[in-house]
């Protein structure tokens, strides 16, 4: 089932929301606040964020960013603010789309479908396997010898987007706007903190890295004996 966040500090809109979501066979969570975003985000991983701006605490604008810094689920801006500096920043931020308030039922859920099918991957079946370690790109897991290997989110992150791009060059810019947000295009030194990690966790050998491989001062690539079983 989809799960969908909605955060709102209106009570009435959670409640319209909430009682039209569930009616189309979705799965809900309500926060009022910024803070319980983050929280409930990290606990429970929905697959689409619904996001007033105007929040007690924390701001909407600093929610997106927060979000941006792990994970990539389709964020859609419900706000009264009809500034275009306003749509700006919370897109720059990592929005994916922008409704303003007051807002029409069946327009709002035609832009969430929309968004779902956007950050829907290619084949929501694909299962990559190499001889050290299978990835599940649907159920965002990765075992090697039979056992699960725990990846933090940000591992998560980078190894899909490298997993789905199989044999090509991600730039360093690439993976740092990709995975930690726009504001983040020079931190490279991340990118080798990470890699390390992720190579430790799944190459055989990690002093001679076979699968993610580094390309000096241009990116990484994913290559080895990889393939994607039809």
């Amino acid at each position: 089932m989809t799960r969908i966040l909605v955060v709102d500090d209106e009570p009435q809109i959670l409640r319209a929301l909430s009682t039209n979501l569930r009616a189309r066979g979705y799965d809900v969570d309500l926060a009022p606040t910024g803070e319980a975003a983050l929280d409930l985000a990290a606990r429970k991983h929905p697959d689409l964020v619904i996001l007033d701006l105007g929040l007690p605490g924390i701001d909407g604008v600093e929610v997106i960013r927060g979000l941006r810094g792990w994970t990539s689920v389709p964020i859609v801006v419900l706000s009264v603010r009809e500034r275009e500096a306003d749509k700006v920043a919370a897109l720059d931020a990592g929005a994916d789309d922008y409704v303003t308030k007051p807002f029409g039922m069946d327009e709002l859920l035609a832009r969430l479908r929309a968004a779902l099918r956007r950050a829907a991957p290619a084949d929501q079946e694909a299962v990559v396997e190499t001889p050290d370690f299978t990835v599940d790109l649907a159920d965002k897991r990765v075992t090697r010898a039979g056992a699960e290997v725990r990846l933090t989110p940000t591992e998560w992150q980078i190894v899909e987007l490298l997993v789905r791009n199989p044999g090509k060059l991600v730039t360093q810019r690439q993976l740092l706007q990709d995975v930690w947000g726009p504001q983040y295009e020079r931190e490279t030194n991340y990118l080798r903190v990470y890699l390390a990690q992720i190579r430790r966790k799944l190459e055989p050998d990690p002093a001679r890295p076979r699968y993610f491989v580094t390309e000096p001062r241009m990116g990484y690539r994913f290559t080895g004996d990889a393939t994607i079983p039809s």
